[in-house]
């Protein structure tokens, strides 16, 4: 009888066929799934920012731009910058000082106009300086470009991005031992404050902290100066406006988060050793100048022949302000920079007692609304149509008038440019960076 086949081999054979089957399927299943959680993953990245774009909250148009342009920022920020070598070069090339014992400068807000005309001074003394702005919409941006336009022409580099993102004031700190910081980005006006009050929280207050949370974990630390605003003094009625006059009656939330600034500062300098010097910034106008200025718009809208709004107070008294030109005010924010000594902490740690101070910054003589018309009347060459009427209740002060004394004292400050000579360049500049040929003769006349 014959014997049965051997069939263990051919078992075992299966047995490991079916073994390599599952283990390959095992594999597969697993590569899949990998697969299939990166796929879920960026689709709902993606999701969450088509309906970030697409569906914004209930706030107003100015408000979503800006949230926007952050939001978006901060997401790309460590991408976008820090990683390559030509921009951080550039960050390092600009912030080198180029004279003995230079200041290198971070200047926040630097496409704006007091930040775009301190950077050039201190640029053109040899100083390094490195400018800070996130370019938002609060006014034309085209016109932050142009100003921007103006600092790359003198090797100024801005890197663009927001106060608020830590990532990459932390790289920036990372690149650059700065030796100053001049904190100049902040939300402006008065008047808008009662439509995007949250705007004012988020750089005002919640930005200056950010960088002063970098600051104080630099080592060294840099001194900081920074611009807080006459807007402090609020219902404070003792003429002219001292630092030791009282400032907790702000009458604008503008004026209340740059009183929460000076309060903010005084903490960082008490824990942290830092150096802080505000500076309170009476009614800047010049060259460059902000839109959202009266000064600025009554040129705009009489050009154009429209009629302009001139205030006055609920009892009929003259609005008055103490203008202050713009080559005044850079001179006393070098001046603030150069008399700053340094930070007294390291790492995040005090050593010892550090420097705080507050200054004004003004004029020294206030000119009424009415006489700012007539003067512009007189170097546009035509007639204003005004419309004369009560001040609304929306935060602005009937007055101002800086007492300056402080600041001569300790840094030489001392304001040279009346009201007349500075629209006189401001009308100059106007007509030429808008192109426009009316009937300006005064303005180009007196300059000669």
């Amino acid at each position: 009888m014959a014997s049965p086949p051997d069939t263990s081999k051919t078992t075992k054979l299966e047995r490991y066929n079916s073994y390599i089957r599952k283990v390959n399927s095992t594999k597969l299943i697993a590569a899949s799934s990998k697969l299939l959680f990166r796929v879920t993953l960026l689709v709902a990245l993606l999701l969450i920012f088509f309906f970030t774009i697409n569906y914004p909250p209930l706030t107003s148009e100015k408000t979503f731009n800006n949230n926007i342009h952050t939001t978006t920022h901060n997401l790309l920020s460590s991408t976008i910058y820090g990683g390559g070598a030509s921009w951080e070069k550039q960050v390092r090339h600009s912030s080198t000082p180029h004279r003995p014992n230079g200041l290198s400068v971070l200047v926040t807000g630097a496409a704006g106009f007091v930040g775009s005309h301190c950077s050039l001074a201190l640029k053109k003394r040899g100083d390094g300086v490195l400018g800070l702005d996130n370019f938002n919409s609060y006014y034309d941006p085209s016109l932050k470009r142009a100003r921007q336009d103006q600092l790359t022409k003198h090797q100024i580099f801005i890197v663009e991005g927001d106060i608020n993102d830590t990532e990459l004031l932390k790289k920036l700190f990372d690149i650059v031992p700065f030796t100053h910081i001049l904190h100049l980005a902040a939300q402006a006006g008065v008047r808008y404050a009662m439509q995007n009050p949250l705007s004012y929280v988020n750089s005002n207050v919640a930005g200056f902290v950010n960088l002063l949370e970098i600051a104080k974990a630099a080592d060294p630390q840099p001194a900081i100066v920074w611009a807080s605003s006459s807007s402090v003094y609020g219902l404070n009625t003792k003429v002219p406006f001292s630092e030791d006059h009282r400032t907790d009656q702000p009458a604008s939330l503008y004026a209340a988060t740059k009183k929460a600034g000076e309060a903010i500062a005084h903490t960082y300098n008490h824990i942290y050793g830092l150096s802080l010097t505000g500076l309170r910034f009476f009614t800047v106008y010049g060259p460059w100048g902000r839109p959202d200025m009266a000064y600025f718009f009554f040129t705009k809208d009489m050009i154009q022949g429209k009629s302009i709004n001139v205030y006055v107070t609920q009892d009929d008294r003259e609005v008055a302000r103490d203008f202050t030109y713009i080559d005044d005010i850079v001179k006393g924010c070098v001046g603030a920079l150069d008399t700053a000594e340094k930070s007294t902490g390291s790492g995040g740690k005090k050593r010892g007692p550090a420097q705080l101070r507050v200054y004004n910054l003004g004029n020294t003589s206030p000119v009424s609304v009415k006489k700012l018309v007539a003067i512009l009347e007189n170097l546009l060459n035509l007639k204003a149509k005004k419309n004369v009427i009560k001040m609304p209740r929306n935060g602005d002060v009937p007055f101002t008038h800086a007492n300056v004394s402080l600041a001569l004292r300790d840094f030489g400050y001392k304001p040279t440019t009346d009201l007349s000579s500075g629209l006189r360049k401001f009308v100059k500049w106007y007509v030429s960076y808008y192109g426009i040929q009316p009937r300006v003769k005064k303005a180009n006349e007196g300059e000669k």
